[in-house]
């Protein structure tokens, strides 16, 4: 594990392989050790950077302050590329990473040769989604139940009902995927307190880097209809679906997952 200075913290990260860089962002609840089901994978062809955003593991944070929130962690991103000093790289996030490296090729695709979302988390506005009304995102309130159990003490508790929500089953998960998410569950807290704007048109036809988007065919709910919507609307981008994985889909097929990467990075 390194660690890099960005604006006045210290990112803790990964750096295996040799070449151009394939930055990894992991997504709420998580670090950068979700990645290791991928990692010998992706590094056998490549350099792979995979990264902890700013409060989360290996900090061990206790959700006070106002230094937690997508805007934060899109301004660290950003300084963290351009520290690499590597020139342009390979950016790809999930879930909230996803949505996070997706602003990120907005303000800067200088910085960027490709992109890679998986199944970036957040909501799409009235531009995107007839459906659409304002009001409180969906996962507000799963949100905000989960931070306050948390925030009382109860983490599992308050895993659970974040991860109802993404229809993921607390009770089946493995051992060590648990303890990675009690690693993190602090920064709900600050999920519950940020503000995000939702995807609009707008943004998705501004997307100029080449973009590949991935999921899992079995995901449910809002996470597959972003998925698709933003698809439908970034230019000349590719969608790559997992038969049979959800969410978590580089945990379930690392291997088919690593393929899609690679074939796509080799274009």
């Amino acid at each position: 594990m390194q660690s890099l200075r960005v604006n006045g913290y210290d990112m803790a990260y990964l750096d295996i392989g040799r070449g151009r860089p394939l930055v990894c962002v992991h997504g709420s609840l998580c670090d950068f050790r979700v990645w290791s089901p991928v990692l010998g994978p992706l590094t056998a062809r490549g350099r792979v950077i995979a990264l902890s955003l700013r409060h989360f593991f290996p900090e061990n944070w206790d959700g006070s302050g106002n230094t937690y929130s997508l805007a934060q962690h899109i301004d660290d991103m950003i300084a963290f590329i351009e520290q690499l000093d590597a020139g342009p790289v390979d950016l790809m996030g999930h879930s909230r990473g996803g949505h996070i490296c997706f602003r990120v090729a907005q303000r800067r695709p200088d910085l960027l040769r490709k992109l890679i979302l998986a199944e970036p988390g957040g909501e799409i506005d009235a531009s995107l989604d007839s459906d659409y009304t304002l009001g409180p995102w969906a996962m507000a309130e799963p949100i905000s139940a989960a931070a306050e159990r948390i925030a009382e003490g109860d983490i599992d508790g308050g895993l659970e009902i974040f991860l109802s929500a993404l229809h993921v089953p607390w009770k089946r998960l493995p051992a060590a995927a648990k303890q990675l998410l009690r690693d993190n569950a602090t920064t709900l807290i600050g999920d519950a307190r940020d503000a995000r704007l939702p995807f609009a048109k707008s943004d998705a036809e501004s997307i100029r880097t080449p973009t590949l988007f991935i999921g899992g065919g079995a995901t449910r709910g809002l996470l597959a209809k972003v998925l698709h919507t933003l698809a439908a609307h970034v230019a000349g981008s590719r969608t790559e679906m997992i038969a049979g994985a959800t969410h978590s889909m580089f945990e379930q097929a690392p291997q088919a997952y690593s393929k899609i990467v690679l074939d796509f990075l080799a274009e």
